[in-house]
């Protein structure tokens, strides 16, 4: 179940990067193989291994694993900064207004 969960996870972000599985490899300093065979179900990274991952995806372990989080985290971070700065009325605009985008009253 997790193996599954981390391997869709990273090949999710990696693609949203727009990289192929060899040059995240390189990039986090391992073998050209290494990303493809976590993707694959072959290997699980380390506990360190997840981290380096975590860190070139610019998010937290945390980020990692939110299976809420089904979109990109970093544009989640983008906007989380953004909310941060707004009154409560225009929170309120915003929240009816991702209701409305999704369907939801």
């Amino acid at each position: 179940m997790y193996e599954e969960f981390v391997a869709n996870r990273i090949k999710q972000l990696r693609k949203q990067k727009n990289i192929s599985a060899r040059e995240m490899s390189l990039a986090i300093g391992q073998n050209v193989n290494y990303i493809n065979r976590i993707e694959r179900n072959y290997n699980l990274p380390s506990l360190q291994g997840l981290f380096y991952i975590c860190e070139y995806f610019d998010i937290t372990p945390q980020e990692f694993f939110d299976s809420n989080t089904k979109s990109n985290p970093l544009i989640l971070q983008e906007a989380m900064c953004e909310l941060a700065c707004l009154d409560d009325d225009n929170l309120k605009l915003v929240v009816s207004l991702a209701k409305a985008l999704q369907g939801k009253k």
